[in-house]
């Protein structure tokens, strides 16, 4: 059996958790709450916000970049 025949029995349904349509809605909105998130604890930078408020801040970026990507495309 060869890697190609593999490769070809060995697909499945696959269902996204954000449709094509809504990601830019949903990217969008990850990048303003990462933009809230971040002015929040530039106001007040403690170990205790770094938790509470930091960590949210970078994951809302980090997937709200990369939703914004898909939705947008990249074009060369």
């Amino acid at each position: 059996m060869s890697l190609n025949e593999i490769w070809e029995a060995s697909t499945a349904p696959y269902y996204p958790l954000v449709s094509k349509d809504s990601q830019f809605f949903v990217g969008f909105t990850l990048l303003l709450t990462a933009l809230i998130l971040t002015g929040l604890f530039g106001l007040n930078r403690s170990l205790l916000n770094i938790p509470l408020l930091g960590f949210p801040a970078s994951l809302a970026f980090g997937f709200g970049a990369v939703f914004m990507i898909c939705a947008v495309g990249v074009y060369v």
